[in-house]
């Protein structure tokens, strides 16, 4: 692992922050509803995996482009993951956004837009070889993932 800043992190966390912050003016109907409810473990979770994500991906330059090998497939993957994650997104704004369209399965991925960052983090640790970044992107997909299924399972009842 080598310390130093990744431009190929940060564009992931762009394309992680920026759809996020316009929903934040775009909240489905009711999410204030249901966000009381959220599990406070897998709330800090959340919270820690979100944190250690960010730290991660922009402190160890393992995660920038590197000459061409086999292990380029792995950060096609995991941009490919974020291209879908914005597709994901671009499907919700364009919706009435209600609950069911934020939690509506993409391509069969369910939960898509809590689940493809989550596998996007974990292909690029790969890539970079990065068990730090790993193990963030797992504490973070514990508690995202976790709190998106218990707000689909509301939903549905």
């Amino acid at each position: 692992m080598q310390f130093g800043f990744s431009y190929v992190g940060l564009i992931f966390l762009l394309m992680l922050f920026v759809p996020n912050l316009l929903w934040t003016k775009r909240k489905p109907k009711d999410y204030d509803r249901y966000v009381v409810n959220e599990n406070k473990v897998l709330l800090a979770l959340e919270r820690t995996g979100e944190v250690l994500v960010t730290g991660a991906a922009l402190l160890f330059s393992n995660f920038n482009w590197k000459p061409w090998s086999g292990r380029s497939w792995w950060l096609i993957a995991a941009f490919l993951c974020m291209v879908l994650y914005e597709i994901f997104w671009i499907r919700y704004f364009l919706s009435e956004r209600t609950m069911r369209d934020f939690y509506r399965s993409l391509l069969f991925i369910p939960l898509a837009g809590a689940t493809l960052p989550v596998i996007a983090f974990l292909l690029l640790a790969v890539y970079g070889k990065n068990p730090v970044l790993g193990a963030a992107a797992v504490i973070l997909g514990v508690g995202h993932i976790g709190i998106h299924l218990q707000h689909r399972r509301e939903i549905a009842s």
